[in-house]
């Protein structure tokens, strides 16, 4: 077992938005988010659209995130309305600057729009008397300027407090919730299934369960060296986290050693797994282009998808020559992603990163190098033409004008919906 005495202890807090589109909608038109029900959905003139965010009360109608515009009941108490992305983004933006009157920058970390971190060891007693009073301030304060409900979860690291968040506070009357190295457990250790915490999926749960690992208890207490062997670094870190171990600190990022380009989004909602080729296809586009500017092809590319409740899929790619073009890249994704990622499962986060970077110039001919893709980079060429000439904005996809598109600067609409 595992000396926590030899472990990070620190105030770490998770804040996590309840409802938080369908709130912010709600207050805009006067309503009560606890009270009403009300969908976000991506377009409501299209019975097929989807369901961004739902109040809690319609969330007990079997509607949620996912859900699609034709299965809301058509019921005169009900209101559906289009997103505000713009106001999402202002509102959001104003509860990170009441967190930030309590820590450091570097203290803060904003997860996703409606989540963040905040590790509050240095300051908390400059405003209270525990983390637990703390997180009730911030809660309070929270509320009365924006009139938005918060759940907290409160760790002595920030893996803690996200399951203290996710497991205990969202449950509980109050919405705050405290776990230390000593409740791991009592709290963590019957968790089942496997899925319930943060960083497990259901392909990971499945090679798990035919180990005879059904709880987090039987994870915590599997010879660590046995994960190892079968999961890589993986599985020490799926021991370490059922243990309640993170050693990551808020104020020390990890950073990517090495020149590389990279692009990476926090999606402004939750996304199913047909609208993330858009996504990569406009990051990878951006990226490329930033490469090609500096006369650079990779030789290694790599990609993170994040699930919207927790886990996500990274991987890696290296080639002995050089990637040349957008749609090779997508292509090689997408193939990955369909034969390996959890598709009936919403995403959150998106990431592509080039490395290993060769002078383009000093490129050899291949004379075996398949015709289309000879095309490809020439259209490609053609495309940077313009967007020198006319800036980056001027050529997109038809694809960034759906509702799964990101580009932001395109006639107002911020997110692929209009401000």
């Amino acid at each position: 077992m595992y000396d926590y005495y030899q472990c990070n202890a620190r105030d770490v807090l998770c804040i996590d938005l309840k409802s938080f589109f369908a709130s912010v909608s709600c207050i805009e038109k006067g309503l009560n988010p606890l009270t009403t029900k009300l969908a976000v959905v991506g377009d409501t003139k299209r019975q097929g659209s989807v369901v961004l965010a739902a109040t809690p009360p319609l969330k007990a109608l079997g509607i949620k995130t996912g859900s699609r515009l034709f299965e809301i009941p058509h019921r005169s108490d009900i209101y559906i309305i289009n997103p505000s992305m713009l106001k999402y983004i202002q509102v959001s933006s104003r509860i990170s600057a009441i967190a930030l009157q309590y820590v450091a920058p570097e203290d803060f970390h904003q997860y996703s729009i409606d989540e963040f971190f905040m590790d509050i060891t240095d300051s908390y007693h400059l405003f209270a008397q525990t983390p637990s009073h703390m997180a009730r301030i911030l809660q309070q304060e929270i509320y009365n300027k924006t009139q938005i409900f918060s759940t907290i979860g409160i760790g002595s690291n920030p893996l803690l407090a996200k399951l203290a968040m996710d497991l205990e506070a969202k449950r509980t009357s109050e919405g705050v919730a405290e776990w230390r190295y000593h409740d791991v457990p009592r709290k963590l250790w019957d968790v089942e299934p496997l899925t319930e915490m943060w960083g497990i999926n259901k392909r990971t749960e499945k090679k798990l369960n035919k180990k005879g690992i059904f709880r987090i208890g039987d994870l915590a207490h599997y010879p660590v060296e046995y994960l190892k062997r079968d999961f890589g670094i993986l599985g020490v870190d799926l021991h370490l986290h059922a243990n309640g171990i993170d050693e990551s600190i808020i104020r020390q990022p990890h950073v990517i050693k090495g020149k590389s380009y990279g692009k990476s989004q926090i999606l402004m909602r939750d996304y199913q797994f047909h609208e993330l080729k858009t996504v990569i296809s406009e990051q990878i586009d951006e990226v490329f282009y930033r490469v090609r500017e500096k006369k650079l092809y990779p030789t290694t590319i790599a990609f993170t998808v994040g699930y919207a409740d927790k886990g996500g899929i990274h991987k890696q790619f290296t080639k002995k020559d050089y990637f040349t073009s957008t749609m090779q890249v997508v292509s090689l994704i997408w193939r990955y992603l369909e034969e390996y990622a959890e598709t009936d499962r919403l995403f959150r986060t998106v990431g592509v990163s080039f490395s290993n970077l060769r002078d383009s110039r000093l490129r050899q001919m291949n004379l075996f190098e398949a015709p289309e893709e000879v095309k490809r980079e020439i259209i490609e060429s053609y495309l940077d033409e313009l967007r020198r000439k006319y800036g980056k904005e001027i050529v997109m996809r038809a694809s960034s004008l759906t509702e799964s598109g990101t580009l932001r600067l395109r006639k107002g609409l911020i997110a692929g919906h209009k401000g």
